[in-house]
């Protein structure tokens, strides 16, 4: 949303709550890589005064620092906290006293935490990542999927074994995040021809995601995330604008995702 298209012009924290809302979202992510918690406080009165729920998403360099904005999560409403771990042991081995300690803070303070499948952190890399749900079985993954892909370069149509592998994180991720991918570019244009069969690919896999959290809770509420990033993240023309509108481009997946949890409904899967 800073900024939210071709424009480049980065919009008042009222004004973006305003369109989000008004564009029938009903959240919307604190980014705290992206912003301070200084940010997190100016938009707070927004989020209130147009009903939007905050999801809080850290970046914690230090074990310990989780703590904090735990505490803010909290406070704020938020319904889980969307880790993006900075502590990147070398191993395995490494990895998994670091996660336990995260989720044992996170019951201490009675706040949830999904770990995100991001770059540049803990869980950067698929294989470690599926190592390290099957050695911590209370572990709970925020997917975006277009990590991944990049991560691996995975050939298109992807391998049955490939696929499986996907499958395996879907099958512990209780909240999903919207961007579309191929091997050699983390954010697609959807609108290109030449990107159909990934956009296909991926709202495949945003169905199966749905379809097994649907199958896990009989109720509560499943949160997708339309998170398309600014440039570097969108691709740019040799003029620095960027080559299509993020905007519009999230309203597309929300009306996509939408139609997908619809016909779940609809058939009762």
């Amino acid at each position: 949303m800073q900024p939210h298209d071709q424009s480049g012009v980065k919009a008042p924290l009222g004004v973006v709550c305003d369109m989000v809302a008004e564009a029938g979202y009903h959240g919307i992510a604190i980014d705290l890589g992206a912003a301070d918690v200084a940010v997190a406080h100016e938009i707070r009165p927004h989020l209130e005064r147009t009903g939007l729920t905050p999801l809080i998403v850290a970046f914690p360099k230090t074990v310990e620092s989780l703590r904090e904005t735990l505490s803010m999560a909290k406070d704020f409403g938020a319904p889980f906290v969307d880790v993006i771990g900075q502590v990147t042991p070398l191993t395995v081995e490494g990895m998994i006293p670091v996660i336990r300690r995260w989720i044992e803070m996170a019951d201490e303070i009675g706040m949830p935490v999904m770990f995100e499948t991001h770059r540049n952190c803990i869980t950067n890399d698929l294989y470690p990542t599926l190592t390290l749900l099957d050695a911590i079985p209370e572990m709970r993954l925020c997917a975006d999927l277009s990590h991944y892909v990049v991560d691996r370069e995975f050939w298109h149509p992807l391998s049955t074994r490939d696929m499986g592998l996907i499958s395996r994180i879907l099958a512990r991720s209780d909240s999903f995040q919207g961007r579309v991918a191929s091997r050699q570019q983390i954010q697609l244009q959807l609108d290109f021809p030449q990107h159909r069969k990934w956009v296909d690919l991926f709202e495949g896999w945003w169905e199966e995601g749905l379809r097994g959290w649907r199958a896990r809770n009989d109720e509560g509420v499943c949160v997708f995330l339309c998170e398309l990033g600014p440039p570097e993240y969108a691709m740019t023309g040799p003029d620095g604008r960027e080559l299509s509108n993020r905007w519009e481009e999230a309203l597309k997946i929300r009306s996509s995702v939408e139609r997908i949890w619809s016909r779940l409904e609809a058939t009762g899967a």
